[in-house]
Formats: C-alpha cells, sequence, structure tokens
C-alpha cells in the first residue's frame, strides 16, 4: 500500500503543478482560458483533490477510482479541444458553454482560475512544439496510466 499512496501522492502534485503552469501561462503570457480550457483546470483539480485525499485518508481505490473519472473526463474535454483545433471555423467561442461556466460559484469566487474568456480556436500558441491542448492530452494521458494501474494492482493485491 505505501507505492499506491506514493502514486497518488506524485499524481496528486502533478496535477497541481499543471494548473499552476496554467495559471502563470494566463497572468504571465495573456493566454486566456477558453471555456474547455477551464473545464480542463476542473479535471486537472478534480485529479489532484481525489488523489491527495486518497492518498491521505487512506482510501487508495476510492482516490483512485474517482481521480482517474476526472482523468478521463478530460480526455474527452481535451479531445473536443483537439476537433476545436482541427477544424478551423468550428467554435466554442462566446456560447451558452462559457456563460454557464462564468455564472458557477467557483467562477464567481476565483476568477482568476476559472473565468474563461478565451476563444478554443486560439489556443495554438507552441510550448516545445506542442499547442496547450496538446500538452493537456499528453498529462491527462500520463495521469490515467498510473491511477489504472493503483485500481487494477490493488483489485489483485486483495
Amino acid at each position: 500500500m505505501p507505492r499506491f499512496r506514493s502514486v497518488l501522492l506524485i499524481t496528486s502534485f502533478i496535477s497541481f503543478a499543471l494548473v499552476g503552469a496554467a495559471l502563470y501561462l494566463q497572468h504571465a503570457h495573456d493566454m486566456l482560458p477558453c471555456p474547455l480550457c477551464v473545464i480542463q483546470r476542473y479535471a486537472f483539480l478534480g485529479i489532484g483533490v481525489a488523489s491527495l485525499v486518497g492518498a491521505l485518508g487512506n482510501k487508495i481505490r476510492g482516490g483512485a477510482g474517482v481521480a482517474l473519472l476526472a482523468a478521463l473526463g478530460g480526455l474527452g474535454t481535451v479531445g473536443k479541444h483537439l476537433y476545436v483545433l482541427a477544424h478551423p471555423g468550428f467554435s466554442c467561442g462566446i456560447d451558452p458553454m462559457e456563460t454557464m461556466l462564468n455564472k458557477i460559484p467557483t467562477a464567481t469566487l476565483l476568477p482568476w482560475l476559472f473565468k474563461a474568456e478565451g476563444l478554443c480556436e486560439n489556443a495554438t500558441d507552441a510550448l516545445f512544439g506542442l499547442s496547450i491542448p496538446q500538452w493537456s492530452a499528453v498529462w491527462f494521458v500520463l495521469l490515467t496510466i498510473p491511477l489504472a494501474w493503483v485500481l487494477v494492482s490493488g483489485r489483485r493485491a486483495r
């Protein structure tokens, strides 16, 4: 069990660090988050919180399960984001999703973290050769693998 706890703690740390990187890009480099970016932030925070609670609360499989659901939701969201980037003219711009996201309590209390202001099709700035949504997809996959491993290995250990 200690190795599963370590995996969850590392997963949590990485998830929170990725949200920190997103905030850095938003505030230091004026990369405004679009609605799909904000949903991905929620997914990364969901992974981080669930992993941390699972590791510290000694609920390894429960935490890994909830974190895995958040990771899979993030993969679905980033998949749509990559679709928008691959099909110019298909936008999520100012639409009901943005309006809804900007009115929920987290967005009104923490607008610097959860307010969607950008356009999804503008997320093309490259960082080490990949766009931010592509990096997000890479990280969702990299976080999904150990979470699934914890669930499968934990089931065999019982």
